[in-house]
């Protein structure tokens, strides 16, 4: 079966609340969930603190241009930014700075990602950050998967819950960029062959995650191929201390990924750059087809683009240009408040 047809199905079966679709052998998975779960053995030594970046961001271009843009982080470690010390070094403050001097507005970041979140905690999550009707996020970046698939949650159940969690972001009013699953085969303990079924399933949850974000109106970057052959070649630069989650330069790596598109959803790129460049190999497909070639290379984004046809809904495909982000320190003075997640034995 196609690596597209397993996307399909798996986001079919999430959509119509099919049974779980293996993303391997019973016996594989539960290897390899032993040998990340090693892997982790080490996670929040020392690091398992994650910093509290919420605040204002490009306050400095505060006048006529309107309010202060609202960001929110939902996911998992990743989105929290676990790993790093200093709050600027953190994805959402990357990406709050970045955003601010692209759109020249203050940029007010909340930050409800919980570490250790697998894709049913985005129900609480989405709850949080619709609390207060009057302040709906303009834009919302969710990073979440690699705990679904350490802890085997059934494929369509993380997807299904994903899904939900973008209808209900984009019914509000919310623009909604997704970081799919992160290549879990770099992981440095896990070897051969174990590392190859890691990235397999890794790479399949991404490409199904991408099919149901985009048809509830969402966009996806790849964040699989991103971390995995640039981690793989420099793993003692883009890991952090515990080998699991990102260093600094790897968050960096990711936010300068995932700005371009959080820029694009807001509509403040240039209109040439929104068409489909032939040479970068961009262009309308199915979105499962669209959801396969992102999940294997860095940084690819989908998008909705046409409506349901003879092969299933369409996307287009952007190889966006990464774009450096600017790190500055946030304004706590000037921070939404933000309800503190409970404690949670869970790290990831």
């Amino acid at each position: 079966m196609s690596r597209a047809r397993v996307a399909r199905r798996i986001a079919a079966g999430a959509a119509y609340g099919g049974g779980g679709i293996g993303l391997m052998g019973a016996a594989a998975a539960g290897v390899v969930l032993a040998e990340l779960r090693l892997a982790k053995r080490h996670v929040g030594n020392g690091h398992s603190s994650v910093p509290r970046a919420e605040g204002l961001y490009g306050y400095a271009y505060t006048g006529p241009e309107g309010p202060p843009l609202r960001l929110m982080m939902l996911g998992d470690s990743t989105a929290a930014g676990q790993g790093v010390h200093r709050a600027r070094q953190t994805p959402g403050a990357l990406l709050a700075s970045g955003l601010a001097a692209v759109a020249e507005r203050p940029v007010e970041l909340r930050n409800v990602a919980l570490p250790g979140a697998q894709s049913d905690d985005l129900d609480r999550q989405v709850a949080l950050a619709l609390a207060d009707t009057d302040r709906v996020p303009d834009i919302c970046v969710i990073m979440v998967g690699a705990n679904d698939v350490t802890h085997r949650m059934p494929p369509t159940r993380s997807v299904r819950h994903l899904s939900a969690a973008v209808r209900r972001l984009r019914t509000a009013g919310a623009e909604v960029v997704v970081g799919t699953c992160p290549d879990l085969g770099t992981i440095e303990p896990v070897q051969q062959p174990l590392r190859w079924l890691a990235r397999r399933a890794s790479r399949q949850l991404a490409a199904a995650q991408t099919i149901g974000a985009v048809e509830q109106g969402g966009r996806t970057v790849s964040l699989g191929d991103l971390l995995g052959p640039e981690f793989a070649a420099n793993p003692r630069e883009l890991f952090g201390p515990d080998n699991y989650h990102p260093s600094v330069e790897g968050y960096a790596t990711a936010a300068m990924a995932v700005l371009p598109t959080v820029c694009a959803a807001l509509e403040l790129w240039p209109a040439e750059e929104e068409r489909p460049d032939v040479s970068r190999r961009e262009g309308f497909l199915p979105v499962a087809r669209a959801a396969v070639e992102a999940a294997e290379e860095a940084g690819t984004e989908v998008t909705p683009a046409m409506p349901t046809g003879p092969r299933g809904p369409w996307a287009l495909l952007k190889r966006r240009r990464r774009h450096r982000v600017p790190a500055t320190d946030p304004a706590p003075r000037s921070a939404a408040p933000v309800e503190a997640p409970p404690p949670d034995p869970r790290s990831a």
